[in-house]
């Protein structure tokens, strides 16, 4: 037999005296039970030794014999523990108010273990629909009409009663309560494996920022060594200039690994939303709550509030930080320069690409080989069509290949040739007037004029002064760092940097061979292969 079926009452555990329950309870002879230290001093405040219910006089001081059967009942009462704050609580329970076990949606009562007894054993209350125990029954009844919450309007997206149905939602798409909240719960199920996808796509960028710091720091050691090695090499008067190259390049690394924190603390306060999203969702998918899960649905729904880091990284550039420094002691390093040059420029190499010529930007009069490689200018202009990628008024012609991220490098031989441009160019540039190439304008580039006069296009344009004419130029970019850099590739020397570039969109190669002047200038430019030896 159940304990339950004990308990059909809480009167039959309360004291008479003290009309709490019982404690250490005991009987008397006359078969009455009370809390010990109760009858105790009941009898110790009167004159006779009577029985508080059945007024029965004892000549002496009864013996009082310890109640067990009636000790286990309330132990097991007291199992059924007091609704704690936040936990719903039985509404019929007079005395302590214990803990609610179902709530049932037709009485909008909630039951503890004793109370919820009839509903389990009687046939007319077996029919009611009982839940787990949940506060505010009266949310689940239609203000309106004071009918219980049943179906839903898909076409307003809320909870009505039968006669709204009938009313105000008459045309509106109705279904039952449970159809909708069997839809919305497989919804639910996929909505949390999408956030647990989020969550693993953090954490494995969380890993791989965690790499590049440490992919960072080896090429930092590396960079703070070379530079070490080039300046104990010196005298006195570049020592200032070494402890400044340190400085600079541990500033870098610091910036990068303050960024990858910052990236790491955001990524993991994403991840712990989710988890808390997840564990919502999780907890809404396992209740049996129609109108509590339509509720809550729409916000766990609604696509959480993160950061697309699909193209963050941390993206550490050293690259020119021994030249920028060792460049200010130009006549005192020229040695260690050329070594540095020759270290940076295979460095960049490390990043060549591939490069063609796209014969639908070249200018009319441009003559590009079969392979897209070459190009120079003919006397003849063609009849080409005037598509809005061709260049109209100078004979310029750009790379197919388009970059707007990372770092990018090509050589171009630019033998023999008196006059020639080069460089890279934003893909907005206006390529039907005649150009005025500068950064201003969307064009980061050198040129040749008269066969020796060497200028950087910025603003205002800057002659270069070269040791030698250059016979292969490198062209190197990173994207991110705002760089572009130009080499003499045979002598091993800088030739000039555009530094704080700002670029927001696609950046192509850019190549103008000018015109060939009666075959002054006839010799094309060449698009070469890259030798990346060690």
């Amino acid at each position: 037999m159940s304990a339950a079926s004990f308990l059909r009452s809480e009167d039959q555990f309360l004291c008479s005296i003290c009309l709490d329950v019982f404690t250490d309870p005991v009987s008397t002879s006359c078969g009455h039970n009370f809390c010990k230290n109760c009858i105790n001093e009941h009898w110790n405040s009167n004159d006779q030794y009577l029985c508080p219910l059945c007024k029965k006089i004892f000549c002496t001081r009864p013996e009082l014999h310890i109640n067990t059967f009636v000790s286990e009942m309330v132990s097991h009462s007291s199992e059924q523990q007091a609704a704690k704050p936040g936990e719903v609580h039985c509404d019929v329970c007079t005395g302590t108010k214990l803990k609610a076990l179902k709530s049932c949606l037709v009485c909008l009562t909630s039951y503890c273990e004793t109370h919820l007894e009839p509903h389990l054993t009687k046939s007319v209350l077996k029919r009611h629909h009982l839940m787990d125990p949940v506060e505010n029954l009266q949310d689940r009844m239609c203000m309106k009409h004071d009918k219980p919450l049943e179906l839903f309007c898909k076409t307003d997206q809320t909870c009505v009663c039968v006669l709204c149905a009938y009313s105000d939602h008459k045309t509106h798409d109705v279904v039952p309560l449970k159809e909708e909240y069997e839809g919305k719960k497989a919804e639910l199920g996929k909505t949390e494996a999408e956030i647990h996808e989020m969550i693993q796509k953090r954490r494995l960028k969380i890993q791989e920022i965690k790499h590049s710091v440490d992919l960072s720091e080896e090429a930092a050691d590396r960079e703070k060594a070379e530079g070490v090695q080039v300046f104990t090499a010196l005298k006195e008067s570049v020592e200032r200039s070494l402890n400044e190259l340190i400085e600079t390049i541990e500033e870098k690394q610091r910036t990068t690994e303050k960024q990858a924190e910052d990236f790491i603390k955001e990524l993991e306060q994403e991840i712990s939303e989710l988890k808390k999203r997840s564990s919502e969702a999780e907890k809404l998918s396992h209740s049996e709550d129609h109108l509590h899960l339509l509720q809550n649905f729409p916000f766990l729904k609604a696509a959480p509030t993160t950061k697309d880091w699909t193209e963050v990284s941390i993206r550490p550039s050293y690259e020119g930080t021994v030249v920028k420094a060792v460049t200010q002691l130009e006549e005192t390093l020229s040695k260690q320069m050329k070594k540095l040059i020759e270290a940076e420029l295979k460095r960049v190499q490390q990043y060549a690409v591939d490069v063609t010529l796209d014969p639908d930007t070249a200018h009319p009069n441009l003559i590009l080989s079969d392979d897209g490689k070459q190009v120079y200018c003919g006397d003849v202009k063609k009849n080409l069509p005037d598509n809005p990628e061709r260049f109209s008024l100078n004979p310029c012609v750009l790379g197919k290949q388009s970059f707007s991220s990372d770092r990018f490098y090509f050589e171009v031989q630019v033998k023999e040739k008196t006059k020639w441009d080069l460089g890279v160019a934003r893909e907005s540039i206006n390529r039907k007037v005649e150009i005025i190439a500068s950064p201003k304008n969307g064009y980061w580039t050198i040129i040749l004029r008269n066969g020796n006069e060497y200028k950087a296009l910025a603003v205002p344009p800057v002659c270069l002064s070269l040791k030698s004419r250059p016979q292969k130029v490198g062209v190197f970019v990173d994207y991110e760092e705002g760089l572009v850099s130009f080499y003499d590739v045979d002598a091993a020397a800088l030739i000039y940097s555009f530094t704080g570039c700002s670029f927001t969109e696609k950046l192509y190669p850019y190549f103008c061979p000018c015109n060939n002047y009666g075959g002054k200038n006839s010799a094309p430019l060449i698009i070469c292969p890259v030798n990346q030896t060690a």
